[in-house]
């Protein structure tokens, strides 16, 4: 057994460090040990002990502060000492008295004890190891799951109270409020550590012992570690991985529809938390209230959500796993710590590619649906908008009215328009409308949110045929050759827009004439006059009259 001993003549005090897993761990022969000591020459006082001999006096006062390290029972002390610290534990204390016979005998040391003296040792263990030793591990807490544990050459993250045996702290990583960052097995830490980290998992706390043989030896770290230091380190493990890991995925839910997966090029839309191995939060969409958009498989985030994005159904939950090569590396970025293993649980709200059109399903069609709408066609139709998760933005079923266009007029977004093309009175259709055919990037404030695929399940419930392309007005019937003079009731050369007004519409109540439906008929009528009146002077004369095919300007008569 081998101690430290801190030797102040006159007095003696054995110091050793705690070892709270070892609780029968005491001195045995052959063990070294750590002590301070204080040695009362028989009953001598201070006075007395200076007179006999001064340098006693001047080891008492100024020796305080080592330890005596020595091996027990191997001739390195006095045989009573030998005897006397056999059975101790750390951090006992003890008051030794060893007769002459046991100590220096008759002859004493000259200067320093007498002849025949009884010595008085007041010792308190400190530090104890056997060569024999090995690291010692106790697990104090273990998470239920531990999918994977430490091994050689793997990179961890940990945080740590390094303390000497009998308690005494002399380094701590919580202190600098920065973890210990280190590969493990490879050298790069002491010995005891190296073997007394492996097998970990994330979030475990063990405390792990080292004898000085396997930490830093006879020498210390010249700093704040003595020479011969058993050493404790209570470690609590934040991350760990391996230079050689790949993403890891764990699939959370995954619809039971999943038509379409994500490639290489699409635009997502999706929620995420993300945290650090050891559950610290660090970011999550769902705090800002909106979804993270991207493309995927290009670069725009990091390599390992490009890769862990791919292959998602929309609405498919999922926990990414990044190591840190593929997420912000060594340095890291904000309060994500460099060399930091990210966790990401994701749900996929959406999903497109810019070369998507849109898609249409058709629910039911009535048994005649020979009629079908076209450009141009008045529509009335009820829908319900949502996302593609299923979240409702808007529906005419529940304002109570339909929802009335004509097609093709840029009355609704282009989607929506090329949606309702080729569709019959009654019939029932699904349209999902990508965001470059819908509301784009900006999508609308507090309504449809950007970059959304949108999804309308629609019933058309009335259909009024439309004009020829370009017509605001036609003539059902053959046009009289003396259409001038029949809207010129007074027959003053001049028409003036009552007069046109008046015409037109008596034209349309009996059927001779129709107006294009869907839109303000007055504004039609008074921009069909506005284009026959060229000089601008409020009136129109026979010479500016002229019918549709007599002119390639304009949509009038």
């Amino acid at each position: 057994m081998f101690f430290l001993l801190h030797v102040d003549i006159c007095v003696f005090q054995l110091h050793l460090l705690r070892r709270p897993f070892f609780p029968h761990h005491a001195i045995f022969k052959n063990f070294f040990c750590s002590y301070r000591w204080t040695e009362l020459l028989g009953k001598l006082s201070a006075t007395e002990l200076q007179s006999q001999s001064p340098a006693c006096t001047l080891d008492l006062f100024h020796s305080i502060g080592s330890t005596f390290n020595v091996f027990v029972g191997k001739g390195q002390l006095i045989a009573g000492m030998d005897q006397a610290l056999v059975g101790m534990c750390v951090n006992e204390r003890r008051f030794v008295k060893i007769p002459p016979k046991l100590a220096y005998g008759s002859e004493g040391v000259s200067g320093v004890i007498p002849p025949n003296s009884v010595l008085h040792f007041d010792v308190l263990l400190m530090d104890i190891w056997n060569s024999e030793d090995e690291v010692q591990i106790h697990t104090y807490f273990k998470p239920p799951s531990c999918s994977r544990t430490i091994q050689v050459s793997d990179f961890v993250r940990y945080h740590y109270n390094g303390t000497f045996l009998d308690g005494t702290l002399f380094d701590s990583s919580h202190n600098r409020m920065k973890t210990y960052d280190t590969y493990v097995g490879i050298g790069w830490l002491i010995p005891g550590m190296d073997k007394g980290l492996l097998g970990m998992c994330v979030g475990e706390k063990r405390i792990i012992t080292i004898p000085p043989f396997l930490a830093y030896g006879e020498d210390g770290d010249g700093k704040d570690i003595p020479g011969q230091a058993s050493l404790v380190f209570d470690v609590a493990l934040l991350d760990l991985h391996n230079p050689k890991d790949s993403i890891s995925i764990e699939n959370k839910v995954i619809p039971a529809n999943c038509e379409r997966r994500s490639q290489s090029g699409d635009f997502l839309r999706y929620h995420y938390n993300g945290t650090l191995l050891d559950g610290t939060f660090f970011d999550s969409s769902y705090s800002r209230n909106r979804t993270f958009d991207t493309y995927i498989g290009q670069g725009y985030v990091i390599p390992g959500m490009d890769e862990g994005l791919l292959g998602v159904c929309i609405g498919e939950k999922r926990r990414i796993v990044v190591p840190p090569h593929l997420g912000y590396g060594e340095e890291g970025r904000g309060n994500i710590p460099g060399s930091a293993v990210l966790v990401f649980d994701i749900h996929v709200i959406d999903f497109h590619n810019p070369s998507d059109s849109i898609s249409i399903t058709s629910h039911y069609k009535p048994p005649d649906c020979s009629v079908l709408s076209k450009k141009g066609d008045y529509l009335k139709y009820h829908y319900n908008a949502s996302l593609l998760d299923g979240t409702l933005l808007d529906s005419t079923w529940n304002l109570g009215k339909t929802y009335n266009i004509v097609l093709g007029s840029g009355q609704v977004v282009l989607g929506m328009d090329m949606g309702l093309r080729e569709m019959c009175v009654g019939e029932k259709r699904t349209v999902v409308i990508p965001p470059h055919l819908g509301y784009g990037e900006a999508g609308v404030d507090g309504e449809v949110p950007g970059s959304a695929v949108l999804v309308f399940d629609i019933e058309l419930l009335e259909l009024v045929a439309g004009l020829p392309e370009g017509y605001m007005f036609i003539w059902n019937s053959e046009v009289s050759p003396n259409l001038f003079e029949e809207i010129d009731k007074d027959g003053n050369g001049e028409v003036l827009l009552e007069e046109f007004s008046e015409y037109i519409h008596a034209q349309v109540a009996t059927g001779k004439g129709k107006l294009a439906p869907g839109f303000d008929a007055e504004m039609i009528v008074k921009n069909m006059f506005t284009n026959q009146d060229r000089n601008g002077d409020g009136k129109v004369v026979a010479e500016e009259f002229k019918l549709k095919d007599q002119e390639t300007k304009h949509d009038e008569l």
